[in-house]
């Protein structure tokens, strides 16, 4: 079992899926970044730059794409908790998937931009 899969199990089997579906999400829209833990977290590397972070809480999901990747999703995410960098998907509400995978994808274009410089 991988690291990744390690920290999904010791959540609850409703958290779980969210976890693994998000997970899910970010290889699909990023197939090429290196999956981690870092600050205890699942987190996601390319070229050696951080693209996204993910946890789970007891009342949320905290989601974590640096605040560039924040700042570009700002009206959408407006409807959520935020801190620098930070959004949080409360567990009574629909976690926005869609949303995700668009931020993993404007991520992974501006790491490659970093790269092509």
């Amino acid at each position: 079992m991988d690291k990744i899969e390690t920290y999904i199990q010791k959540f609850p089997e409703n958290v779980q899926e969210i976890l693994r579906n998000i997970r899910k999400s970010i290889k699909n829209n990023s197939p090429n970044a290196e999956e981690l833990i870092s600050y205890g977290m699942p987190a996601y590397k390319m070229n050696n730059k951080p693209l996204v972070y993910f946890a789970a809480y007891k009342n949320h999901i905290g989601f974590y794409a640096t605040p560039q990747g924040h700042n570009e999703f700002k009206t959408e995410l407006s409807n959520y908790k935020q801190g620098k960098g930070s959004v949080q998907f409360p567990l009574d509400r629909p976690i926005p998937y869609e949303l995700i995978e668009r931020i993993v994808k404007f991520k992974t274009a501006e790491n490659n931009k970093l790269i092509e410089k």
